[in-house]
């Protein structure tokens, strides 16, 4: 009695039941696919279209240079005349006079003066400056300009500049650097370019002359371009 008891206290479930079948969600996320081919496309369509404007930008500047075959403009100081020059009490007291001749070698290219501005500097001090008459010049033409510093001017220089200056007053030859500030457009036939701003450096050894008379004689000078 007491092993049939025990039988039927014993708990049976009978056979465990598996877990049914979980299906996997799959997330899809209609059109991001295509907007990355979208955007791809895109990309390669502007990569195209900026090589071929370069390949036509240069293209077109070959055909140019080709065609015009542009030279370098040459600027020289040709003469100048210095007849006074003195510093007292941070003023410089100065009579400079230029003349100064533009070359432009090119067979096709025309160019407007639009502005001349000429600077003088001692020292890299500027102590006058003057503005030009504007001009246009054909091409194939050497064109002549003037330029004249007279008055006084503050300048302050430092110790080592006032012994630079005694000694150049020793000597009589001025280290005087005269720039030319300009503004100008090329002409081709009937077209004309943008404005271009070029400085024109003039580095001068100038001798004082006194009653016609001077410790050397002025040598032309070539001038640097910067564009």
């Amino acid at each position: 009695m007491a092993d049939k008891q025990s039988h039927l206290n014993g708990a049976y479930y009978g056979p465990s039941i598996p877990p049914p079948n979980q299906t996997k969600k799959n997330y899809y996320r209609p059109g991001r696919g295509a907007d990355c081919c979208c955007c791809g496309c895109l990309f390669s369509l502007i990569l195209k279209l900026v090589v071929t404007a370069v390949v036509l930008i240069g293209l077109a500047v070959l055909a140019f240079w080709l065609i015009v075959r542009p030279n370098k403009v040459k600027f020289h100081v040709e003469d100048a005349s210095l007849t006074q020059f003195n510093y007292t009490n941070n003023n410089l007291h100065y009579n400079l006079a230029l003349n100064l001749t533009i070359r432009n070698p090119n067979k096709r290219l025309g160019i407007y003066y639009d502005r001349i501005e000429a600077r003088g500097f001692y020292e890299d001090s500027r102590f006058d400056s003057v503005t030009l008459t504007p001009f246009y010049q054909g091409h194939k033409n050497t064109s002549v300009i003037s330029a004249e510093f007279k008055g006084q001017n503050l300048v302050l220089l430092d110790g080592g500049e006032i012994s630079d200056f005694n000694n150049e007053k020793s000597s009589g030859i001025y280290s005087i650097n005269v720039k030319l500030y300009l503004r100008i457009r090329f002409k081709l036939g009937k077209l004309k370019s943008g404005r271009f701003k070029p400085k024109i450096d003039c580095d001068l050894k100038v001798p004082l002359s006194s009653d016609g008379k001077s410790a050397a004689t002025f040598q032309r000078t070539e001038c640097d371009i910067d564009y």
